[in-house]
């Protein structure tokens, strides 16, 4: 028979020493369960913890993303009873109500809701967030928006303070202040974060229009409407944000920055916070940035398990530098921090310099880089060498001095991890040379480049297959392996629980460049991309395109995602 900590190792999910690293952390004093920690090691993700104790209790496990509530369902239980139990109503067969618990052992919940519904009870588990959102979606009033905002312009209209549709600008900070304060507008700044945390953005645009104030969501990567207000609402709502932030309500003319944290469901949140001025207005943009979302271990970053092989034995050196290339948006920090994460075992100093500090990470030492004070990510790796540092994690390699100060300490045996914009691997150890380091630095010390790209997954739910024409393959350049034979593969068509969009989630697509004597040799040789690229293609590099091309063969994406990830940077 085997205990609860054991079966994740039966099932496959973790081996040996991972459990056995868990234990340890403990033994060292770590009050809290095993497969607690095996989630904040980063080994096995939540779903995975509340799938196994579902099946160690023998409660059948049911994941919202996939079967989301139906909309009929939230008759069945009061709202209220329902979010004081966290309790979801899933379906009703045979005279049973299934309920989806976060705690499937609250005999009390299961007894109050037998007796309000007069129905049988079997309980399904779920993660606590699912619950959450699944309680915030089931029990959203759709017309709450509209009642918010009529109560807001009725309370704009009866104030004594008068706010025609674009003479915001002449209110003062008080009277700004005071119609940011009404319970209206408070409600609908409420309404606008929760939603979009319900919904997976990570990121709230609030857009000022000539005619109206337009809220919008960046959903998996792509920008969503979410919602049209009047106009009359723009100076209330952008000052309640502003305040919200600790911003200078009374300037409307210079950008401004700065972060709001919250917790919402009891789940820490914060939110980095930019206005920009517009020709209407003020434009506030909110980046969402959830705590826990950095607590993913490398291997549920969608990585080909030989790239992630390949990726741990370069992140287990004790020194030497590795890069992560791509754009803006691509993931490179949350790989940052996984691996980070994977290092973390309490046996080294690690020390990062950041800007901005996007998460904070239990055990990391970690600086804010502040270059109107004069620290610098130069100034901060200098300080950083100075305080007897294993590993070294710097931001980004903006400049010549940071990255020679960087290469050096890599040199002289620390493993120092960092950032570069690149469109793929074989470009970084280039462009370091042009931001003027010498090549032999660069060979001597590179160890591995990664780039990568998000793209989105398709819905699980309503994924449609289909089989190809290999021709459509090779219109956008993309070469079938020999022994595919007309297979099916997978392609978006929409349902409710993906928004109609047919996607939901990202994983990311990677080229993983290993450092070797020929790339070394052709980096000495000042040699350009293509040259690097050829020869490490040789070597068995397979390039961002055809890790895409996998990801589509596996069903985990379409065709038509990667080419617009692939060829859009």
């Amino acid at each position: 028979m085997f205990g609860v900590a054991e079966l994740f190792v039966q099932l496959g999910l973790i081996t040996e020493q991972q459990l056995h690293e868990a234990y340890q952390k403990q033994q060292e004093g770590v009050p809290i369960p095993v497969e607690h920690l095996l989630v904040q090691l980063g080994h096995i993700s939540e779903k995975d913890r509340v799938r196994v104790m579902g099946y160690h209790w023998g409660v059948p496990f049911v994941d919202f993303a996939e079967t989301p509530p139906k909309p009929e369902m939230a008759s069945l239980i009061p709202s209220e009873l329902a979010k004081r139990h966290h309790a979801v109503p899933v379906a009703q067969e045979n005279g049973k109500l299934m309920v989806a618990l976060a705690d499937p052992l609250d005999i009390f919940a299961i007894d109050q809701i037998r007796q309000h519904t007069q129905k049988e009870i079997e309980v399904l588990i779920a993660t606590e967030e699912d619950i959450r959102n699944a309680l915030r979606q089931l029990y959203r009033d759709s017309s709450a928006v509209d009642n918010t905002v009529k109560e807001l312009i009725r309370d704009l209209g009866e104030s004594t303070i008068q706010v025609a549709p674009n003479e915001e600008d002449d209110l003062s900070a008080e009277e700004l202040r005071d119609i940011a304060d009404d319970a209206p507008v408070v409600r609908l700044a409420n309404m606008i974060i929760s939603q979009a945390i319900v919904d997976g953005a990570s990121d709230i645009h609030i857009e000022p229009t000539r005619e109206n104030l337009k809220v919008r969501y960046r959903v998996d990567g792509v920008m969503l409407d979410v919602m049209v207000l009047p106009k009359r609402v723009q100076a209330s709502l952008t000052s309640r944000f502003k305040i919200l932030a600790n911003m200078d309500i009374a300037e409307k003319r210079v950008p401004q920055d700065n972060r709001i944290s919250a917790t919402i469901d009891g789940k820490e949140y914060d939110f980095r916070v930019s206005t920009l001025p517009c020709v209407y207005g003020e434009k506030i943009v909110m980046r969402v940035l959830d705590k826990s979302s950095v607590r993913v271990g490398l291997d549920k970053l969608g990585f080909l398990p030989d790239t992630l092989e390949k990726l741990n034995e370069v992140v287990s050196r004790s020194y030497g530098i590795i890069l992560v290339t791509g754009p803006t948006g691509s993931g490179k920090s949350t790989t940052l921090y996984s691996i980070l994460a994977k290092l973390n075992t309490g046996l080294v100093n690690i020390i990062t310099a950041e800007d901005p500090v996007e998460y904070e990470l239990a055990g990391i030492n970690q600086v804010q880089v502040n270059p109107k004070a004069g620290l610098t990510f130069a100034s901060a790796l200098r300080a950083m060498l100075r305080q007897d540092p294993d590993i070294i994690m710097v931001g980004e390699m903006r400049d010549r001095e940071t990255a020679t100060i960087a290469i050096e300490a890599a040199l002289t045996g620390h493993l120092v991890l960092s950032t570069l914009h690149t469109n793929d691997a074989s470009s970084a150890p280039p462009r370091l040379t042009e931001m003027g380091v010498e090549p032999f630095m660069i060979a001597s010390s590179l160890i591995g480049v990664l780039a990568q790209r998000l793209v989105r997954t398709l819905c699980p739910r309503c994924k449609e297959p289909y089989t190809p024409d290999p021709a459509e393959f090779r219109r956008y350049g993309f070469e079938l392996p020999s022994n595919w034979h007309n297979d099916t593969v997978y392609r978006p068509k929409g349902c409710e629980a993906c928004k109609n969009t047919g996607y939901k989630g990202r994983t990311g697509i990677h080229e993983l460049l290993v450092m070797s004597d020929p790339v070394r040799d052709l980096i000495l040789q000042h040699s350009a991309a293509y040259a690097i690229q050829t020869v490490a293609v040789q070597n068995g590099l397979r390039l961002l395109k055809e890790d895409a091309l996998q990801k589509v063969l596996l069903g985990r994406t379409s065709l038509e995602e990667i080419v617009r990830v692939i060829y859009s940077g």
